[in-house]
């Protein structure tokens, strides 16, 4: 049996640090045991940061809505441009096995019932003017998002509510890190049912062919799908993000301070540090406001950056830590 040294002991533990070698000339806002957050513009830090330095950029940025929101968002028209500026750096900082998560939401058009494309026109661009791939696209399903526009949902009754939310997986190269078994699902009654049994040698309708290799491949747990909501099992679920009752909630209005108002539920990236990354990998959330991919990294044994700039978002994140 081997044995692990005193001194592989001591590398483990360095490579668990805040990855303070990365943001040179900038002193963050506050640091945690493994992390470093940030009050700067986003561009300003990324620009700092070595290339082929980080292993996933997991974020959601303001999004392209037809109306102004408290933490700045850029109008549709512009919306493409202005995000390939961080994207050019994002790009130059993963590693050749990197991955880039973007969570970001669809908009409508202003004063009509239809849908603006924005989305689909950044998705373009990130692959044919920046030489991303398209690693694979995934839904957050959000079945507590708001009936809005409330004129054609709650009024006119012409549209129905939105429940999903983009999760785009871009690569920098064709083959970035990822293994799914990291991100296995348990099985459900029909499935354990039929493993009891065994599974029999056909073919599906579908043309796929099943042999008795099935269960070797599939043993362990389901292969989570590409939708992302509460059932994929989550260490996180006691810190919710939109729990009322939660660590950084409540301590935010005991302070004073505003509780950041378009947070994720740490499942979210949760699921992506789980998939693409290993311990002690660095993963950077640039538009990181009250710092969820931070707190998921930091219980994940990864080493993490976050940015954001305002600052009381940052005086309410510092309460994740402790």
């Amino acid at each position: 049996m081997s044995t692990v040294t005193q001194e592989q002991e001591d590398l483990f533990a360095a490579s668990l640090k805040p990855p303070t070698e990365l943001v040179k000339g900038s002193k963050p806002f506050f640091k945690s045991k493994k992390g470093l957050v940030y009050h700067n513009d986003s561009l300003e830090i990324l620009k700092k940061i070595p290339d082929n330095s980080v292993n996933l950029v997991f974020t959601s940025p303001p999004y392209a809505l037809h109306f102004k929101k408290e933490y700045g968002n850029a109008d549709q028209a512009d919306y493409v441009d202005w995000f390939l500026t961080f994207a050019q750096e994002i790009k130059r900082i993963l590693t050749d096995d990197g991955s880039f998560v973007l969570n970001i939401g669809g908009t409508w058009q202003k004063g009509q019932p239809t849908r603006s494309i924005y989305h689909y026109k950044l998705v373009v661009a990130m692959v044919e003017t920046l030489g991303f791939h398209l690693a694979q696209e995934c839904f957050w399903y959000n079945p507590a998002k708001m009936p809005v526009p409330a004129e054609w949902v709650t009024v006119r009754r012409i549209r129905v509510k939105d429940a999903v939310e983009y999760v785009w997986w871009f690569s920098k190269t064709p083959w970035p890190k990822a293994d799914n078994k990291k991100v296995l699902r348990p099985y459900s009654k029909d499935m354990l049912r039929l493993a009891a049994k065994g599974v029999k040698t056909t073919v599906r309708p579908s043309g796929h062919n099943i042999t008795d290799k099935w269960d070797k491949l599939h043993s362990g747990g389901s292969i989570a799908p590409n939708v992302i909501d509460d059932e994929i099992p989550t260490e996180m679920l006691k810190m919710g993000n939109n729990s009322a009752n939660d660590v950084y909630t409540k301590k935010c209005k005991e302070a004073g301070i505003k509780i950041h108002p378009a947070r994720f539920p740490a499942q979210l990236p949760e699921f992506f540090i789980k998939f693409l990354t290993n311990e002690g990998d660095i993963v950077l959330d640039p538009f990181g406001g009250s710092m969820t991919t931070g707190s998921v990294s930091e219980t994940l044994n990864r080493r993490w950056i976050g940015i954001d700039n305002v600052e009381e978002y940052l005086d309410g994140a510092k309460f994740r830590f402790g």
